[in-house]
């Protein structure tokens, strides 16, 4: 069959002037659009089929007229058989050279169709398209925004080793003038082909620098990643990369036009600031980068995760540069009263560090280790120990038993988690003492261990920094039963709510109370808000029970009238050892 399509498409080629049949000067184009099609599908893997199709594709593709659409028509249907079928290398270059005669044509759509098939063919023949990288570059400066689109996406394609600087250079000018919804795309393609040819990380890094200034806020978030991750691999680019996004962020008219940029810049701040300030620069001064810290953090346009950045590079810097200390406390104590609930977390934890805990602002803001990359996420090529290598499946799960002491030791892993210390370098730990609890037979019980100030310990660090009022609460447990650990004969009750007590919404003794329930003084009991009682209310008769809590309540104006007087449980040490002891049960 194919011999006799040969001999048929030969005939309509060389035949004379037919007027039924002719089109604009060319003989019958349907019915030789319709064989070249055939010829394809027939040819299609076919080396006999495709030897015997040579000439006439070579005849074809020479002299078929390209000045009218029908004759460009024939050509398109030409490179289609050429490409599809498996002709000669000859053939192939000449292919090319049709399409790229096809992007010189003043009709787009000629010029888009061009582009289109250049895009498949430059997996088969990349070198021949090479030829006519200059006419694909020339497209991206085309009126037409498909057009454009086309020629960006074929762009990325001919990139490779020989011509990287000089693709990445037309792109980068590309991208710059592209409209907002091609910036991401371009970006991001951007970010992939200097990850896969980049020849220094140097050029690397100044490469995607060109492309979060030319993006602004267009930018996606895998280029702010793959920037983060670049600088924290290479430490030799480290000095460099902190200085010259410092310059650029410093020049920026508009800060939040370019917000990937600046969170770079911040973080890279955070973790580098010291070389920055050491970079012997006169323009480069501690007050110049806090200045610009806080407008940034002061600027109502810029995005929650900006200040996000930003605050967190400033707590950083204040352990990379101790004596920006002050200054930055200033700065962010300001955000503990922020609407933004994480913003005013971040200061009101920085605060707290530093007050209390200052010691440890070094170890929690010590320099990270180099991000992984995407492969290693992806592949899982991590370090990790022989341990880590055991089947999840079919492995005999190791029974543990949890014990009420382990529940002590909490406090210290969450503390070498936080800081790295060993355990029990900085906590004095409770044991756990079943019979020292409320309801057991005795009021009595052993005595926590006390630190150098006489107060019992359960991780003071950690309590102080989670926000613990007063030492009192650190003998309140939260165990099943809502039991208390008495100290000296009688409980030293410190919590902040009843909920460890059995009663809610009130507290009982606090602050020096504690410490003299410690040393054996009996300690009053906070029945009533801002109301303590002695030991001596208990040994009254009920009705004098209930008249003195009426009194007290009256003078407060907590409750009025029958409904105080219908709510008052009377009171004996008894109810002591009961696990739902109440004072005062409001219903």
């Amino acid at each position: 069959m194919i011999p006799t399509l040969v001999r048929t498409m030969k005939t309509l080629i060389l035949s004379g002037y037919s007027p039924e049949h002719d089109v604009s000067g060319v003989s019958d184009p349907f019915l030789q659009v319709k064989l070249l099609r055939l010829l394809r599908v027939l040819g299609r893997g076919d080396v006999e089929a495709a030897e015997a199709m040579n000439d006439l594709l070579a005849q074809v593709a020479t002299n078929t007229e390209t000045s009218k659409n029908v004759g460009n028509a024939i050509l398109y249907e030409t490179v289609h058989a050429i490409m599809d079928v498996q002709s000669e290398s000859g053939l192939r270059v000449l292919a090319v050279n049709i399409l790229g005669r096809f992007l010189l044509n003043s009709d787009k759509n000629i010029r888009y169709v061009a582009l289109t098939t250049l895009q498949k063919t430059v997996t088969l023949d990349q070198n021949a398209v090479q030829r006519h990288r200059s006419t694909v570059l020339d497209c991206l400066k085309d009126p037409d925004v498909s057009i454009r689109r086309r020629a960006m996406e074929l762009c990325f394609q001919l990139v490779n080793d020989s011509n990287l600087e000089v693709m990445t250079r037309e792109l980068l000018g590309f991208l710059g003038r592209s409209e907002p919804e091609v910036k991401s795309v371009c970006a991001s393609n951007l970010v992939s082909i200097a990850e896969r040819h980049a020849p220094t990380p140097s050029w690397h890094f100044h490469t995607l620098l060109d492309i979060l200034q030319a993006t602004g806020n267009y930018v996606r978030e895998d280029v702010v990643s793959s920037t983060l991750q670049l600088i924290s691999n290479c430490g030799n680019i480290q000095a460099d990369a902190v200085t010259c996004l410092w310059e650029s962020v410093k020049g920026l008219k508009s800060i939040e036009d370019y917000q990937p940029l600046v969170q770079v810049c911040c973080w890279c701040i955070g973790e580098y600031g010291d070389l920055l300030l050491s970079s012997g620069s006169s323009e480069i001064t501690v007050d110049g980068v806090l200045e610009c810290f806080q407008q940034m953090l002061w600027s109502p346009h810029v995005s929650i995760i900006t200040r996000q950045y930003c605050m967190l590079a400033l707590e950083k810097l204040s352990a990379r540069v101790p004596e920006t200390l002050d200054r930055i406390r200033s700065i962010v104590d300001v955000f503990g009263s922020h609407l933004n609930i994480d913003l005013q977390q971040r200061a009101v934890e920085f605060g707290a560090l530093c007050r209390s805990f200052d010691h440890l602002r070094g170890p929690i803001f010590e320099k990270m280790l180099p991000l992984p990359s995407d492969k290693q996420r992806q592949t899982g090529t991590t370090d990790s120990s022989p341990e880590d290598d055991e089947p999840l499946i079919g492995s005999p799960v190791k029974e543990t038993s949890i014990t009420p002491a382990d529940h002590s030791n909490d406090s210290n892993a969450i503390m070498d988690l936080l800081a790295g210390m060993d355990t029990g370098e900085h906590d004095i730990v409770i044991p756990w003492n079943e019979s020292s609890v409320f309801g057991s037979s005795e009021i009595g019980g052993q005595q926590p261990p006390l630190n150098s100030g006489g107060i019992g310990v359960l991780s003071n660090d950690l309590l102080d920094l989670l926000g613990s009022s007063c030492s009192g609460d650190l003998f309140s447990s939260t165990s099943s039963s809502s039991q208390l650990q008495p100290l000296s004969g009688l409980a030293v009750l410190g919590t902040s709510s009843f909920s460890s007590t059995g009663i809610p919404g009130m507290s009982m003794g606090r602050g020096n109370s504690v410490s003299e329930g410690i040393h054996g003084t009996p300690t009053p009991y906070e029945l009533l808000p801002g109301q303590f009682f002695s030991l001596s209310f208990f040994s009254l008769s009920p009705l004098e029970q209930q008249s003195t809590l009426w009194n007290r309540a009256e003078q407060d104006g907590i409750m009025s009238g029958n409904r105080f007087a219908s709510s008052i449980s009377i009171l004996s040490l008894d109810h002591l050892n009961d696990e739902k002891f109440t004072a005062v049960n409001l219903l």
